[in-house]
């Protein structure tokens, strides 16, 4: 299954034909070969990729994606080597010091780019400050009704809960998760339902998801491991 995936991304993406006789001629190394090769590579260049890979240099070498974001960012300032910055800087529990680099990328031609206006928001978020973060997102929709991110949902979410608006936060996160591909709405939904000492919502949330992860292949499970241990140990909880 995991090669045919493959073997459609490779099609639909233009790539050498002769990937498709690796892919189906040695399944389980070709796929891992194309994956090292060409899907994370062309990962990066997707919001969801930088997250996925990102996670990965983190396990293989802590701290070696800030020091070169850092580097980068030294010997030229523009945009990208910026965000790149501030998104190490928010992989490396640093948000706060992500903020103003989030801040500083919006101008120009980017003043009004959603995706870093949705990283601003989660750098908001995870420095204590929930009413920015909720305010910013809020501001963001009226001025793109059309423009649609799951994670910047999920941030827009769990600032409504972080400022105890309970009944607009799980409003939120039910439609999240009604459509969401990953787990990671259901995890922090879960928390926030034990925080509030609803433990019954938050069982059949954790039971929901992991259910659902059963049914998943093992490549996607491992990529949501993350969020799969916390809605574990949150539903061991209950």
């Amino acid at each position: 299954m995991i090669a045919v995936c493959f073997a459609v991304h490779a099609v639909r993406n233009g790539h050498d034909r002769y990937w498709l006789i690796i892919l189906f001629m040695f399944p389980l190394l070709g796929s891992l070969v194309y994956a090292l090769a060409i899907w994370l590579p062309s990962m990066r260049y997707t919001q969801q990729g930088r997250a996925v890979t990102r996670g990965v240099d983190r396990l293989l070498n802590p701290g070696r994606e800030l020091r070169e974001a850092q580097d980068a960012f030294d010997i030229a300032a523009t945009v990208d080597n910026r965000l790149r910055l501030a998104d190490a800087l928010v992989g490396d529990k640093r948000p706060a010091e992500a903020i103003e680099h989030y801040r500083n990328a919006l101008r120009g031609i980017h003043s009004d780019d959603p995706d870093i206006q949705v990283r601003l928001g989660q750098a908001l978020l995870e420095s204590g400050r929930p009413a920015e973060a909720r305010q910013l997102l809020d501001d963001l929709i009226k001025r793109k009704p059309d423009f649609r991110s799951p994670q910047g949902h999920l941030v827009y979410a769990r600032a409504v809960a972080a400022e105890g608006n309970r009944d607009k936060a799980k409003e939120e996160f039910e439609t999240l998760i009604g459509y969401s591909s990953g787990f990671e709405a259901q995890a922090y939904y879960a928390q926030a339902l034990v925080d509030w000492g609803e433990r019954e919502r938050a069982q059949a949330v954790c039971e929901g998801a992991l259910a659902q992860a059963k049914r998943l292949p093992g490549y996607s499970r491992r990529m949501n491991k993350d969020a799969l241990d916390r809605l574990k140990r949150l539903g061991a909880k209950q």
